[in-house]
């Protein structure tokens, strides 16, 4: 999101007009990100039904492909969203959604499907929560925003060490506070969101902003599910 200006959301205008705008230009944001979410969804439970491709995907470098493939095209976007057209911005990140979507397909082999709705189901509470909570809000988010994404790069780190220490009780931990640092970042993002919108007369460049503003609330919900879900997700 910071790829974009951060203009002011009242303008020279109608306040009616622009509160209008906001609210389709909010819809659109959200529209993406539960699109985007279905489609990790379809992805995930058409590869964990499928024996055979799931074993020819995890015991083969393409597991390795599923692993940096998503990383890739969030960095394409984050960096090259004023250069690309906002269809593409759109099918880079419906395409990203449908990777990860594979990656996570292993969640439907280690956890009890009724354990992974129920858990889901959670999670959409605590984003919708703190989400309406980051767009109704007065307050100003900032400060908090910029000690989360210090905190992220902390747990970054931790994690890190982890994959080498194996410690489960770190783990445990680790996830907590990631349920903790998302919970905060999904308010200060749909804020940042709010903040990124102006009433402009370009399609174009509305379009690509709801793209990044999707994928940036599209990252707090499945961090919040997926760290949920190592906490209290029931294993077969």
């Amino acid at each position: 999101m910071s790829q974009f200006d951060r203009e002011p959301i009242m303008r020279t205008g109608s306040s009616v007009s622009i509160d209008q705008g906001l609210r389709t230009f909010m819809s659109k944001v959200y529209g993406y990100m539960m699109l985007g979410l279905l489609i990790t969804g379809i992805s995930a439970s058409l590869i964990a039904s499928n024996p055979q491709l799931l074993m020819a995907i995890f015991s083969s470098p393409l597991q390795y492909v599923l692993l940096f493939a998503p990383f890739g095209l969030v960095m394409f976007l984050q960096f090259r969203i004023h250069k690309i057209q906002s269809s593409t911005a759109q099918l880079l990140f419906l395409g990203y959604a449908a990777l990860l979507g594979m990656s996570l397909s292993v969640i439907f082999i280690s956890y009890k499907l009724g354990s992974v709705f129920n858990i889901f189901l959670v999670s959409a509470s605590v984003f919708g929560t703190m989400s309406l909570y980051g767009y109704t809000t007065k307050k100003d988010l900032t400060s908090m925003g910029s000690f989360l994404f210090m905190a992220l790069i902390g747990l970054i780190v931790a994690s890190l060490i982890n994959i080498f220490m194996r410690n489960s009780m770190m783990d445990m931990l680790l996830s907590c506070i990631t349920v903790l640092i998302f919970t905060g970042l999904t308010a200060y993002d749909t804020q940042m969101i709010k903040q990124i919108y102006y009433d402009s007369d370009s399609y174009e460049v509305g379009t690509k902003k709801a793209v990044i503003g999707a994928l940036a609330l599209y990252l707090d919900f499945i961090n919040i599910f997926l760290s949920l879900l190592r906490l209290f997700g029931e294993r077969k």
